[in-house]
């Protein structure tokens, strides 16, 4: 599977953003391009720190935030700037060489296909998002804002996507004494 450009950072977008397949497929320049920095400056634009998905972009039907890392707002940027200036309005941010834009089959095939490359076996396109809310529960952050960022409703389904490593746990012993 060729791609015409940021296949780098398709894998990216859904663990720091924890989107799932279908929203990243959806993404176009516009979405994510801050018009009054790029109208000031002139350039391509700089990438939101945040956008918003519609109810019909999601899985539940329901709008929501997501919030763009610093570290992934640099490597977009790096993406846009590859984006001849007449197709940053349109185009969608992650095309493949036949297509403007990845379909959701597609693009989880593709995930599928990286992860299968690195050597990931069982790995898919639903990876990413379980591996986002995993590290940030390491990390201490409550599973009410773990299921925010993951557009769930209820908190119980955030707890399903969380791994409890030996690390892990021995850091909560830890705490203890």
């Amino acid at each position: 599977m060729t791609l015409s450009r940021g296949a780098g950072r398709r894998g990216q977008m859904a663990r720091p953003a924890s989107c799932r397949s279908a929203p990243v497929a959806t993404i176009v320049s516009p979405l994510l391009l801050d018009n009054e920095t790029r109208a000031r400056k002139r350039t391509g634009g700089a990438i939101k720190t945040e956008f918003r998905l519609t109810a019909e972009q999601t899985k539940g039907g329901h709008a929501r935030t997501v919030f763009v890392s610093e570290k992934l707002r640099k490597e977009l940027s790096a993406d846009v700037k590859t984006l001849k200036r007449r197709d940053r309005a349109s185009l969608a941010l992650f095309g493949t060489q036949k297509r403007d834009s990845f379909t959701t089959n597609t693009l989880c095939q593709y995930f599928h296909w990286l992860y299968r490359r690195a050597g990931l076996e069982g790995a898919s396109s639903h990876s990413g998002r379980r591996t986002f809310i995993t590290n940030l529960a390491s990390k201490g952050v409550g599973v009410r804002v773990l299921a925010a960022l993951a557009g769930h409703c209820n908190p119980s389904t955030t707890m399903i996507y969380i791994d409890a490593s030996d690390d892990m746990k021995r850091k909560a012993v830890e705490l203890v004494f």
